[in-house]
């Protein structure tokens, strides 16, 4: 959540707001259906005080495919909770990537900067060293006045 306060009252994908019928009638589902989701964690929507089921759009988004995957293709119900599970997983795991990405993105700028704190501070009098290429040349010095055997 960022930093400004939410509205209590406004309404998101995740708000719990459908009574199980409701949810049952959105989804295209008998209310027993949504119960034994709910039993075998494929989805599980919030509860009220009074231990009663609310769904959100989310909640009902999810119920939908999950009668897909069952009905269109197939699946039983051990694989669509597993399916399910690891769309949650990887969806966990693409936030995690996206705040490491920022978090490195914001380590560089911070590395740029004090790099660029650091060439600031060099003395300008100084002359850079400039490596001398090494020659086998064999020089041989004789001091003047000294030639040969005089």
């Amino acid at each position: 959540m960022d930093a400004r306060r939410r509205n209590p009252y406004e309404l998101t994908d995740e708000t719990p707001v459908y009574v199980i019928s409701v949810a049952a009638q959105l989804s295209g589902l008998h209310p027993q259906t949504l119960r034994q989701y709910d039993r075998l964690g494929l989805v599980s929507p919030d509860r009220t005080a009074g231990r009663g089921r609310r769904y959100s759009a989310r909640d009902i988004e999810l119920l939908r495919q999950v009668q897909q995957l069952s009905q269109d293709e197939g699946i039983n119900l051990a694989g669509i909770k597993r399916i399910i599970e690891l769309e949650n997983q990887v969806t966990a795991l693409e936030a995690r990537v996206a705040e490491l990405t920022a978090a490195l993105e914001g380590a560089a700028v911070a590395m740029r900067q004090r790099e660029a704190q650091v060439h600031a501070s060099y003395r300008r009098d100084l002359v850079p060293y400039q490596d001398v290429q090494q020659t086998s040349a064999l020089v041989v010095w004789r001091p003047a006045g000294k030639r040969g055997g005089e």
